[in-house]
């Protein structure tokens, strides 16, 4: 069952990608220059790894089939909501809406303050020689698509939990069905991860932070397997929140011993003034090569994925449909086995990730010897 459940999803992942990769191609196009530029796969890769204001399932402009999702942005005139639906297309194609006295407007997901007229692109926001925007921006507070992902995970980790903790006590502590596949996963966790990096004496009060850390990483990359195109962990604000929790943790379990070896480390004299100031940096340099790996790894399998299936339409576009055809199958198997090596990494990032954090701790909680 599980391996069928796995094949269906893969399947209607790449029909979701299909559908919506075939949204841009133009077919009318006549000279061999025009058909190589006729599918550009940057825009719709980058719409599917990026937050948004919405869940989008398929298609685009009118024939888009999407979730729209609250926006809360604080503005100068206080609170204002609205629901993403309420952005309309204005003369030049932006993205436009007016609420409680103030014209917003939206450009690559970012919502700024928009200009009383637009400029002689038909703009709203204004940019400086570099192309950056200069608009100002109300306080962002909106529910996105990553914020979506993450109450769907802390949803799914309270019902299965709730579950086995309930079989547990029906049971008297016999793992069955649920808690057959769960147990030893958290057996993994606090035997083989919290104990052999924290030491026996005090890894028993840090198991329930790494059993949250490791099954909400790994819900998360999981999720974004599904069709519903959720890249929660591939959002550098999502990773960089999980590494500033692992520091916080680690410095407030931090004994004597801790800062002693940071800002006295045992070296020469003459070394210290050098030492010293490494040994700081060091304690941000941990968190952040956290933040760094787990967001790089699960945004770069998404790109793959969907750069092995944009080739099929570039070929489309390049070649014709005949070349498109040729070339399905190899994009087909090649996408079957990243996807298949995705859940791998799913697996392997949140271990990796819990490892670290109970090595850092383990570090920061070791006794002097």
């Amino acid at each position: 069952m599980f391996k069928k459940a796995n094949l269906l999803t893969v399947i209607f992942t790449i029909g979701i990608l299909i559908v919506n990769a075939t949204e841009p191609v133009s077919l009318d196009v006549h000279s061999e220059v025009e058909k190589s530029k006729s599918y550009d796969p940057v825009p719709m890769i980058m719409h599917h790894i990026a937050d948004a204001h919405e869940v989008h399932f398929w298609g685009e402009g009118e024939k888009a089939v999407s979730i729209p999702l609250p926006v809360l942005l604080w503005t100068k005139n206080g609170l204002v909501t609205f629901m993403a639906s309420e952005f309309h297309h204005d003369d030049h194609g932006h993205h436009v809406v007016e609420k409680d006295g103030l014209k917003f407007v939206k450009s690559h997901e970012k919502i700024y303050y928009a200009n009383e007229t637009a400029d002689s692109h038909g703009s709203y926001v204004s940019h400086d020689e570099k192309g950056a925007s200069i608009n100002a921006k109300p306080i962002d507070l909106s529910i996105t698509k990553s914020v979506v992902g993450i109450f769907i995970t802390m949803l799914i980790l309270l019902v299965v939990f709730g579950s086995v903790a309930k079989s547990y006590k029906s049971n008297g502590g016999v793992p069955r069905r649920l808690t057959g596949w769960m147990e030893p996963l958290v057996v993994f966790v606090k035997d083989d991860i919290a104990k052999a990096n924290i030491g026996e004496a005090k890894y028993k009060k840090f198991v329930p932070f790494l059993l949250s850390i490791f099954f909400f990483i790994l819900v998360l990359n999981l999720l974004g397997l599904t069709p519903l195109g959720f890249n929660v962990t591939g959002n550098i604000a999502v990773t960089f929140v999980l590494a500033v929790i692992s520091l916080i943790v680690t410095l407030k379990s931090a004994n004597k011993n801790y800062w002693s070896h940071i800002f006295n480390p045992p070296v020469p004299l003459a070394l210290k003034p050098i030492m010293i100031p490494i040994e700081i940096v060091g304690v941000f340099t941990k968190p952040f090569a956290l933040m760094i790996r787990l967001f790089a790894n699960i945004t770069a399998g998404h790109i793959v994925i969907l750069s092995l299936i944009s080739l099929i339409f570039v070929a489309q576009a390049g070649a014709g449909t005949g070349m498109a055809w040729g070339i399905s199958p190899v994009a087909f198997a090649l996408t079957l086995f990243i996807f298949v090596l995705e859940v791998l990494v799913a697996f392997l990032q949140a271990y990796i990730f819990t490892l670290l954090t109970a090595l850092f701790v383990g570090m920061s909680v070791e006794e002097h010897h």
